[in-house]
């Protein structure tokens, strides 16, 4: 128990164990994506259920990059007195919190934002355009508002930005050669595939300075037929590890993938089956040497144990396990080793789909 319960520290961060609350669409801001006492009161559970890390759902850098209903934003200045009073919350339960940072692109809602959504090429699904290609303009502006998107995170007191660089959003569509079909230094090799993703890391570091934690979440692999593989992951994983990135959280698949998108459906019954992006992770610390966060199908204390005392990853990232249970960390750290009741029905997605914002939806049914 010792290793998960063990402190550390991430560019001046200090954590307290080695449990991460992955990024989480809580779909519980205000309609503007302004901080909500809701949201505020989820991170408060979260602190108090002792998990090391909390990270934020994802947070829209610019309007037209917003992906979903009530999802939080940080595009403005106005938004910033908001999430320091959720960012205090936290601080006063000795938890630490970090701002993930993304962009929708090509899976932007249009509904929502009133634009069309941008992506590094034209993108066509079943026989519709759903994007068109950015400009080198607008690649430069987008890159500018994850800086001005960090500066404000450090401004509302967060201890830490991560970029939102998995799933299919915009900064996975320039590092897939499924989406991103350019021909000038943002396409191409997987070198220039990531020239965005780096540029945004500079800008960022540039804003916020070198001893503020700028974390990364990067698909291990897409599971798309052309898109990116394991071999590019580690390519751009050594590149972002050169420029200076202080953590890297590892996932999987896009809103493309099928069976192995990224929030896969179907109770895991065997242990073997759990952390679904291992054998990329066991890649991963054979070659690089920045601290690794490992999310997806981690159901039991026995895995997460075993996969930071094999060395496969540094953090164990739980999403889902939290939803249905906010003080599962804290249970494990009691004694009480039941593994986590989350049952993977995806049923906690429905209330977002309705307005009301993320919870566990059997859980509620078995305690009616």
């Amino acid at each position: 128990m010792a290793k998960l319960f063990e402190k550390s520290t991430i560019n001046g961060m200090n954590l307290d164990n080695r449990f991460v609350r992955s990024a989480t669409w809580e779909a519980m801001a205000n309609e503007d994506g302004s901080y909500s006492q809701r949201l505020t009161d989820v991170m408060v559970r979260l602190a108090r259920g002792v998990v090391g890390l909390i990270i934020s759902g994802h947070t829209y850098v610019s309007k037209e990059g917003q992906a979903g209903p009530r999802q939080l934003g940080i595009y403005s200045d106005d938004l910033v007195p908001g999430l320091k009073d959720m960012v205090d919350a936290v601080h006063r339960e000795n938890g630490r919190i970090v701002l993930q940072v993304a962009h929708a692109g090509c899976v932007a809602a249009r509904q929502l934002t009133g634009k069309e959504p941008l992506g590094p090429s034209i993108v066509e699904n079943k026989g519709e355009y759903i994007c068109r290609q950015m400009t080198l303009a607008e690649i430069e502006s987008v890159v500018d508002d994850f800086g001005k998107a960090s500066s404000r995170a450090k401004q509302a007191g967060f201890d830490g930005v991560q970029i939102h660089a998995a799933h299919g959003y915009l900064l996975t569509q320039f590092l897939s050669p499924y989406f991103n079909k350019r021909s000038d230094e943002y396409g191409g090799p997987v070198e220039h595939r990531a020239k965005i993703v780096l540029d945004v890391l500079k800008n960022m570091r540039a804003s916020v300075g070198d001893r503020f934690p700028v974390l990364i979440k990067m698909n291990s692999e897409d599971f798309l037929e052309g898109g990116l593989k394991q071999d590019e992951m580690l390519t751009v994983s050594a590149m972002l590890e050169k420029s200076g990135i202080d953590s890297i959280e590892l996932s999987g698949g896009t809103f493309l993938s099928g069976q192995n998108a990224p929030i896969r459906r179907g109770k895991i019954g065997d242990r073997k089956k759990e952390a679904y992006y291992q054998e990329a992770a066991k890649r991963f610390k054979e070659n690089i040497h920045v601290p690794l966060m490992l999310v997806g199908g981690i159901r039991s204390y026995e895995t997460a144990l075993e996969l930071v005392e094999e060395g496969i990853t540094d953090y164990v990232s739980l999403c889902r396990p939290l939803i249905r249970e906010p003080d599962l960390v804290n249970r494990w750290k009691k004694g009480n080793l039941r593994k986590s009741q989350c049952l993977s029905d995806n049923l906690c997605f429905r209330p977002i789909s309705e307005g009301e914002g993320v919870y566990c939806v059997t859980e509620k049914a078995n305690s009616q």
